[in-house]
């Protein structure tokens, strides 16, 4: 017991009996008191003073897991353990979604000929980026689940949160030129430089390299990956106050979320825009000609300009609303703007995964030749009918994208 009356464990108690002798104090003097804790005598021992006051949801990480958990997080109790049994159940359905939607769509586009085009080399792109995030992100986490709490060891910690970065932004950029290449096709017509397959090769290099880019930089000291509140998932360090690490978060989300979002926003802006110019210049030359319409069948289906806004739309708000809550999680962790919790984490990493299982759906699915394809070869994954897709047009945009 010598080895533990210390001028340090002395100061510990002093801690213990002050928080003891004002059970008011608020939350935001209790985690500063973890705080100097945690400098004074190390991770190892506040967590000891924590599980000694009262259980925390660091109580099951690892010592070696330890020295990454920041002292925010020591104020919260443990997890009832069927938030995380609910989220490994949801990690499993996402899993297998995403593993057999974006499989079928690389296998399927790979392997049919009529749709191997320089466009949807794209979409089987996006579709590899959510196939590998959902084999690498889903079994450790549902591992994680059970054990509820991360076991899997700092390495693997920053492994998984290396490729969620990676594959997030290689998804997110891959969308953007999507929308470039449509607005590139639709918008400017025959005075746009038409995509090849060399082109559209390069630009998939120059999205996994840029992607990468972001995601060494936390390996060589521009902020860290750490376990984040559920202690279920890794990611970027938003809770640490030095601006080197708060830098890498801002800096990322403008190259990693704003210029993306606004690049799309812009093409699709521009491409509703000149559908639906196209649209009523066509309705007035038909009344000129006293005809309903220059376009047969289109009296029975939905204008152009509605079936391509409702896409723009359906687009950049899946993506909008994937991503969003991951971001404000990070700002307010940097800024400090509000309290994040354990279960607060859960929903912004589990939203931004949901990404992989949707983006099949939008991109692909909704493609006229993907769906005969795909009903040749996996039936079972078609829903609705798939003889008229081709008499109905499916897609608005030239042959180079239908994707």
């Amino acid at each position: 017991m010598t080895s533990i009356d210390t001028p340090l464990f002395s100061m510990v108690q002093n801690f213990t009996t002050t928080l003891e002798t004002f059970p008011i104090l608020d939350v935001t003097s209790k985690v500063s008191t973890i705080t100097m804790i945690t400098d004074a005598v190390g991770p190892q021992m506040a967590r000891q003073w924590t599980r000694y006051n009262n259980q925390t949801v660091a109580d099951k990480v690892p010592e070696n897991m330890l020295h990454l958990i920041d002292p925010h997080w020591y104020q919260y109790p443990p997890m009832d353990p069927l938030w995380h049994k609910m989220l490994g159940l949801v990690m499993v359905v996402i899993g297998i979604i995403g593993w057999c939607g974006n499989g079928c769509v690389v296998y399927v586009f790979l392997l049919t000929p009529s749709l191997r085009t320089p466009s949807n080399l794209l979409v089987v792109n996006l579709a590899f980026s959510d196939f590998l995030m959902m084999i690498i992100q889903s079994p450790p986490m549902v591992v994680n689940c059970w054990y509820e709490t991360w076991v899997l060891g700092p390495l693997m910690c920053d492994i998984y949160a290396m490729v969620g970065s990676l594959c997030g932004g290689a998804s997110i950029w891959t969308m953007t030129f999507i929308a470039l290449d449509r607005y590139n096709v639709i918008v400017k017509g025959m005075s746009g430089t038409p995509l090849t397959i060399a082109r559209a090769l390069i630009q998939i290099l120059i999205i996994w390299l840029f992607a990468l880019l972001w995601t060494i930089l936390p390996m060589v000291g521009w902020n860290r990956y750490v376990p984040e509140g559920n202690m279920t998932a890794c990611g970027t360090d938003y809770l640490t106050k030095d601006w080197s690490s708060k830098s890498y978060i801002l800096v990322y989300s403008v190259f990693v979320y704003y210029t993306p979002l606004f690049t799309i926003i812009y093409s699709y802006w521009f491409i509703v825009s000149t559908v639906a110019a196209h649209e009523k210049a066509m309705r007035e030359q038909a009344k000129k000609m006293n005809v309903a319409s220059l376009r047969s069948g289109e009296q029975d289906s939905t204008s152009a300009e509605a079936k391509l806004a409702k896409v723009a739309l359906t687009t950049i708000s899946l993506w909008f609303m994937a991503w969003t809550p991951y971001l404000v999680i990070n700002y307010a962790g940097i800024f400090g703007a509000g309290k994040i919790s354990p279960l607060a984490t859960i929903w912004g990493s589990l939203f931004a995964k949901t990404n992989a299982c949707y983006n099949p759906i939008v991109y692909a699915i909704s493609h006229p030749k993907y769906r005969a394809s795909l009903h040749e070869k996996f039936p079972c994954f078609v829903c609705g009918s798939t003889e008229n897709n081709d008499k109905k047009g499916g897609d608005n945009t030239s042959e180079t994208t239908k994707a």
